[in-house]
């Protein structure tokens, strides 16, 4: 190709970027400006009502606002956020309690949930790692019907709401305190009252994005023990009472003489040859 044709290209290909830019940012080199949204200007806490001084009207960048959002700051003052909100983040109806909603722990609750509070140490609390916000599993050591020792998983992925009275943590900072509160199902609070009588509680902290569930029957004292510890270990059975006689007579029936051998010596030396027929 020719370099006044390539040079043709160039230039034919700069007024098209150009005007694609004009199109962009509007005629006149003036930005479009998006539709009014009420945005959050410093970090709010759940269950925290919302004042003026947290929030500001800015253009959204795009043609329509996200849904659920406002227009005007004075539409939102004074509701309560149900999850923490960042700097930045648009405050949506969906993020907000009810109007008639009250302020605190019980506002910050997922629609169809409970809060429950367990009471812990510093070993069970995860050593101070199970903030509000992350997501723990619940362990159960108990001994079953038999009087068996167990232990096993009966809560998989639950919410920490709140640490002692604390909904709000700094995650760098490991807290130990005495209570933990926990966001479960009806049917969840139920299997967690039943386990706290039957047997002492553990957490296990777990990644807030790991939402698999493990199938699990529960560990028990032969598993950690390991099979072969667990046979060699077992007491041998003792017969008494009115089971004996069946017993002796069951290991009569089973015994095998030994053949009949004939020992010959010879000096210093011995040695057993069997006889073949029997014994005379």
């Amino acid at each position: 190709m020719k370099p006044s044709a390539l040079i043709a290209l160039a230039l034919t290909a700069g007024a098209v970027a150009v005007f694609l830019v004009a199109r962009w940012v509007g005629v006149g080199g003036k930005p479009q400006r998006g539709p009014p949204v009420v945005v959050a200007i410093v970090a709010v806490e759940a269950g925290e009502p919302l004042a003026s001084l947290q929030l500001q009207v800015l253009p959204w960048p795009g043609l329509s606002a996200p849904q659920g959002a406002f227009a005007a700051v004075e539409a939102v003052i004074g509701r309560v956020p149900r999850q923490p909100l960042v700097p930045g983040e648009p405050v949506l109806e969906s993020r907000l309690v009810p109007v008639d909603g009250r302020a605190g722990l019980s506002s910050a609750l997922s629609p169809g949930k409970r809060a429950i509070t367990v009471r812990v140490n510093d070993v069970i609390g995860v050593a101070g790692f199970a903030l509000p916000g992350t997501y723990v599993d619940v362990l159960v050591s108990a001994r079953d019907s038999n009087n068996e020792p167990f232990s096993r998983i009966v809560l998989e992925a639950v919410k920490v709401l709140a640490v002692a009275q604390d909904t709000v943590s700094a995650p760098a900072k490991p807290k130990v305190v005495n209570a933990v509160t926990l966001e479960l199902t009806p049917a969840e609070s139920e299997r967690l009252d039943l386990a706290r009588s039957v047997g002492s509680l553990s957490l296990a902290l777990r990644n807030e994005l790991d939402k698999a569930r493990q199938t699990s029957t529960g560990t028990r004292l032969e598993t950690l023990m390991g099979v072969v510890a667990a046979t060699a270990a077992s007491p041998v059975p003792v017969v008494s009472g009115t089971a004996a006689p069946q017993v002796r007579r069951a290991r009569a029936a089973s015994y095998q003489p030994a053949p009949p051998a004939v020992q010959e010596l010879r000096g210093t030396q011995s040695s057993v040859e069997p006889v073949s027929g029997g014994a005379r």
